[in-house]
């Protein structure tokens, strides 16, 4: 499990990205970069990354599911993921 200090500075980060996104974006099309660049520098999307919302694991990302490869597996081995059975040929 990923430590609290870097999940919490990753929720935090998105909850700027979701504050500055329109005013972010009005900027960008006025061509305004001078005022761009005065806003805090994690408020731009690209320095998001994406987490295990259960575990904040970085690496192994599944983005259909929102959680990382070994969570997965395990959950899908319990059943708790609907419509998700274990193949075998």
């Amino acid at each position: 499990m990923a430590r609290k200090a870097i999940i919490a500075r990753e929720e935090k980060r998105r909850k700027l990205v979701e504050k500055y996104a329109a005013k972010r974006k009005a900027l960008k099309e006025a061509g305004d970069w001078d005022a761009l660049d005065k806003l805090p520098k994690n408020s731009c999307k690209i320095r998001l990354h994406n987490r295990c919302k259960l575990t904040g694991r970085p690496k192994g990302y599944m983005r259909k599911f929102g959680i990382n490869r070994v969570t997965f597996r395990k959950m899908a081995l319990e059943g708790k993921i609907p419509g998700l059975t274990k193949s075998s040929w």
